[in-house]
Parts: C-alpha cells; structure tokens; sequence
C-alpha cells in the first residue's frame, strides 16, 4: 500500500503542485483499497495525517518543529545537542498553509468513506461466545468462520493493559494458532475442545465465533473489526 510519511507536508520540496500530486496519488492508492473492502492499514493512516494537519492548522502543533533541522553544535555544560531550523521563510510558510487548506477536506472525505466499510463490515459479522464464558475472558480464542466457506482460522487473543501519557489502554494482541475444516462432525464446539487439548495452558479459555456473512480479506479487514468487537466483550 502506498503511503505518505508523517512529516510528508515539509519534507523534500515544499511545493503546492508537487504536494497535492503527493496527495491525490496516495488517496488514489487508499481509494484502490477500499474498493477492495481493505479498511487497514489505510483508514487508521488517514487518520492520523488528518489529525496532524487539524493540529497544524489550529497551531496546537508548532508548524516550525516539524521541519527538519541542521546540527550546529554542542553544548557539552548541558550534554545538548544544539540544532538550527533549515526553514524559516514566510513564502514556505505559505505554501505549507495553502497545502493544509486543501488536503484536509480531501482527507475527511475519504476517512468518511473508509468508517462507512467499517460499519457495513461490523453489521454483517456474527461475534458470540462458544459454549459457556469463564470468568477469566483476557486470554482465549477467536474462531473466524466466513460463509459458503469450510476453512476456519483459529486464533489465540491476549488483552493487555497499555500505559501512554498517564492513562490506561486495554489492547489486544491475536496470532493465528490453526485452520481447520469445517463439517458436519467437526463442529467448532469439537474445534475448542482440540484446542484445549493441544494447548494445555488455557484449560478453560474464553472461546469466540466470529463470522463473516461475506467472504472478506482476513488481514486488512476481518482481525481489525474483531479485535474491537473482543475489545468490547473484554471489557465488559
């Protein structure tokens, strides 16, 4: 997938032509990726270009600090490097202004487009507990089913606590354990209970369905939308 660095409004030549030629290749490039029903990497990408352009524009970001800078010295008494901005012309400044007003609305459309995939996608999934739920549910598994198809990818899930700027996240990190074949005898009732066996770590694990009512890509689609349905139901 192509992609815009994160500085990519001051990097290299700071052009209004050039940088919009940046722009629309790379939306054209997200575009290819959702009509191909891939919401990730691509969506959370739009978003976080989105939101450092609103920063810029709202000056909560200093638009000086995202230039890159030459080293002029040391300052052995404060163990400091000493840097100078490259950039400090009005008419760049300008420039970078006229490029915001014009990738920002270009990026909201788009990231619009891209949760709207998101919805329809969550709207047709199936998430629900196989069997009885533990108390402990952090840990466990996830059995990904599609329609019209017989494979079923399992997945081992761990939910872990992340700390970033003082608050408390919960995450989720997923690996794929097995795929099995789907049947009449091997149910996934049958698939949880081989699991158990095999790994003996997890004698009672917290055990999901998640199906898909529509063949979609497993990566960029399938694993986001269910790590934030397994998100929720953890945290409950």
């Amino acid at each position: 997938m192509k992609t815009l660095p994160k500085n990519w409004i001051t990097e290299g030549l700071i052009d209004f032509e050039y940088k919009k030629y940046q722009l629309l290749a790379y939306l054209q490039a997200n575009e290819k990726e959702f009509q191909a029903v891939k919401i990730y990497p691509a969506l959370g990408d739009l978003i976080d270009h989105h939101r450092t352009l609103s920063e810029i524009q709202s000056g909560k970001t200093e638009l000086s600090n995202l230039f890159p800078k030459a080293l002029t010295g040391i300052d052995f008494q404060k163990a400091q490097l000493q840097f100078e901005r490259k950039i400090n012309d009005g008419k760049v400044m300008e420039e970078i202004s006229q490029i915001t007003d014009f990738a920002l609305p270009k990026l909201k459309n788009q990231i619009e487009e891209g949760k709207a995939i998101y919805d329809f996608v969550e709207e047709q999934v199936e998430f629900e507990p196989i069997g009885i739920l533990p108390i402990y549910t952090r840990e466990g598994y996830i059995l990904l089913t599609q329609e019209r198809k017989s494979e079923v990818h399992a997945f081992r899930y761990k939910s872990n606590f992340l700390q970033l700027a003082g608050e408390r996240f919960r995450s989720i990190t997923l690996w794929l354990v097995g795929i099995f074949q789907k049947s009449l005898a091997n149910t996934l009732e049958r698939m949880k209970l081989e699991l158990i066996r095999e790994i003996k770590e997890l004698p009672n694990p917290a055990t999901w369905r998640f199906h898909s009512q529509n063949c979609l890509p497993i990566e960029e689609t399938l694993l986001p939308v269910g790590k934030r349905l397994l998100l929720r139901s953890v945290s409950e």
